[in-house]
């Protein structure tokens, strides 16, 4: 059976270079989506999942830099790899978009191989973090993201969406501290966030620690901000 080809979504809103890109990624093998302003990145990432965005700083209604922080504070496309593209050369802008959990930062006007030669490089990177990330175990707990399967000394423990997504959440920050909104907008969405209190993390990590068990104890509470685990 072939494999599918890697889909990448393009985010540019100047004609002449999302064609360009278009026509290249293709010729080598991509299969691509366009987007040509923020608010239509956002929803076909969201909607279609790429395994990588090409991302324009400089867009209309919502500007690259926004378009990347909804990116990462949405589940669905938290682990989106994303390489940004700016005519912009100035240290600050490179620095504010890999705080924001870009991959990569190609400034305009760029080389059409060296774009291709990254594309594939975040590609791969991506694909082996992921294959990482897939599986964790540490004493007697062991989590199968894949699977969406949580067990405790190899019995499953019975998990809902919310709180499997809140206990990957706080696995997948390495031991930082996430706030109660970054856990709503986490395993809720961020439209969702919006309508909740956030009382409500509280109640289902309460939850989650019981059904843990002595590995509960492992979710800390950091007072006045949120939660981290251990």
């Amino acid at each position: 059976m072939l494999a599918m080809p890697r889909r990448i979504l393009i985010v540019e809103d100047e004609r002449d270079i999302s064609r360009m890109l278009d026509y290249n990624l293709r010729k080598e093998g991509y299969s691509t989506l366009l987007a040509y302003d923020g608010p239509a990145a956002v929803e076909l990432a969201s909607k279609e999942r790429p395994d990588l965005v090409l991302l324009d700083v400089m867009l209309p209604e919502l500007d690259g830099t926004e378009v990347l922080r909804r990116l990462r504070f949405d589940r669905r496309t938290a682990r989106l790899p994303v390489i940004m593209l700016t005519a912009r050369s100035e240290e600050t802008d490179k620095i504010v978009g890999l705080e924001l959990g870009a991959d990569d930062y190609v400034t305009k006007p760029f080389a059409v191989k060296e774009l291709l030669a990254r594309v594939k490089a975040v590609l791969r990177r991506s694909s082996e973090a992921l294959a990482a990330e897939e599986r964790f175990k540490d004493g007697a707990l062991e989590i199968d993201f894949g699977r969406v399967l949580v067990t405790l000394k190899g019995r499953p423990v019975d998990l809902t969406a919310k709180e499997f997504a809140l206990l990957r959440a706080l696995v997948d920050a390495g031991g930082r501290v996430l706030s109660r909104e970054a856990l709503l907008e986490k395993a809720w969405g961020m439209g969702a966030a919006l309508e909740l209190e956030t009382r409500t993390v509280d109640v289902h990590v309460g939850t989650l620690r019981r059904k843990l068990k002595g590995e509960g104890a492992r979710i800390i509470t950091v007072k006045n901000f949120g939660y981290r685990f251990e």
